[in-house]
């Protein structure tokens, strides 16, 4: 690992470890309080799963409307104050939480935030595909997701300590660790979006419709991939925002030993990520998708039957495994098949999957826990899962040449 660090340091640009850093300081503040927050919300408001639930609904409906606006945005006036605007707008949203005592209260701060999201994934994924070659895109990708759980690592450990005395002193350094990296891309940041020629302005004043996605919803292997990572990302969902309740509410797990659940996820991807991915980059992107998503799927089925930290540590194990091989496949896959006038607008769909998952599988679960008992939660999802391993399967035999990875 360390090699293929000192490698890279190498050879990506100054800009790309301005993400690098800013991400782990972002997401350690962040995953301070994140992996907590549907207990927080449950405890604040003492309402049915299904119910409270329903507050990521509002985050997601609003992540859905804002990721259509930030493709268009990201390639219009650029990936940087797309970031900026993302990254301060999130500090102020985790200020707003820890006063926010009523459902509403809640349901606004929510779409905030769902708001604000797609604006930092779009332009991140995008300053990334802008600033490193399609050969070595796979490994940068790696890498910022060792940055991301590097932080993961570190946050939930903390955060579970604070959030057992205090959600107060959580929200505030999330809040510091969203604002910090905004500062930092405001100061040091550069524009990366790419110069337009006269055959893409051409193009632009010809052929776009409904911001460009028309030409997007016309690429069917492109839409298919959505697709299917949609169905995945629902089964991810589950696990990160209804585990920390279930477990709570179903076996009395707290906060501080709960967080070494997704401190577990985010050493694994520090320890493992390069060399998985040094791995599955010697298959094709499509068998890599199946065999990721069924990982995840196996190990959502397998919370079911767990009842002690250790089976859950060992479910969170297999999902890791899956993330490992999935993401940076995932993001690799969306980057190659968009096209550079419209790569803001491709990252946008592919970042919307993150926006409807997180909408619809909280409600599902809690009308799964509500109606049939808190273990369906996983069963459905693990099936969800593998419903995404079918429809990853069949995507090489229905994909183009048009739309393979160059």
């Amino acid at each position: 690992m360390l090699d293929s660090f000192k490698r890279a340091k190498q050879e990506y640009p100054r800009q790309f470890w301005l993400l690098f850093w800013g991400l782990l300081i972002s997401t350690i503040g962040a995953s301070m309080i994140w992996p907590f927050l549907m207990v927080y919300v449950s405890g604040r408001l003492n309402l049915p799963l299904t119910a409270a639930a329903s507050i990521m609904t509002v985050n997601s409906a609003a992540s859905i409307i804002f990721t259509f606006i930030a493709g268009p945005m990201t390639d219009k006036i650029g990936r940087k104050w797309v970031m900026i605007i993302s990254l301060l707008g999130n500090g102020l949203v985790y200020l707003l939480y820890q006063g926010d005592t009523t459902y509403w209260q809640f349901a606004v701060t929510a779409g905030l935030a769902g708001s604000f999201n797609p604006l930092f994934r779009v332009g991140a994924d995008a300053m990334l595909a802008d600033l490193i070659p399609e050969d070595k895109r796979i490994d940068a990708y790696s890498l910022l997701r060792l940055s991301n759980n590097l932080g993961v690592a570190l946050g939930p450990t903390i955060g579970g300590f604070l959030a057992s005395s205090s959600y107060s002193i959580a929200f505030y350094c999330a809040a510091a660790g969203m604002s910090t990296y905004g500062i930092m891309m405001w100061i040091f940041g550069k524009e990366t979006i790419p110069a337009k020629t006269n055959d893409t302005v051409e193009i632009e004043q010809t052929k776009l419709k409904l911001g460009g996605y028309n030409i997007i919803f016309r690429d069917r292997p492109y839409m298919q991939f959505i697709a299917a990572f949609t169905l995945i990302q629902i089964s991810s969902a589950l696990v990160w925002i209804l585990l920390s309740v279930y477990t709570k509410q179903q076996f009395g797990m707290p906060e501080k030993l709960y967080g070494f659940l997704p401190a577990t996820n985010g050493i694994m991807i520090v320890l493992l990520q390069l060399w998985v991915t040094g791995q599955t980059r010697k298959y094709s992107s499509h068998g890599m998708l199946a065999v990721g998503s069924a990982f995840y799927g196996i190990a959502t089925f397998t919370i079911a039957f767990m009842t002690g930290f250790w089976g859950f540590w060992f479910s969170m194990v297999l999902m890791t495994i899956g993330e490992m091989i999935l993401v940076p496949t995932s993001s690799t896959f969306a980057a190659n098949m968009a096209p550079v006038d419209m790569r803001g607008r491709y990252m946008s769909l592919y970042s919307l999957t993150w926006g409807l998952s997180t909408g619809i599988g909280p409600v599902l679960g809690g009308l799964l826990s509500d109606n049939l008992g808190p273990r369906f939660i996983w069963i459905g999802g693990g099936l969800i899962g593998m419903i995404s391993v079918l429809v990853f399967l069949t995507l090489k035999k229905n994909q183009t040449p048009q739309s393979s990875i160059r």
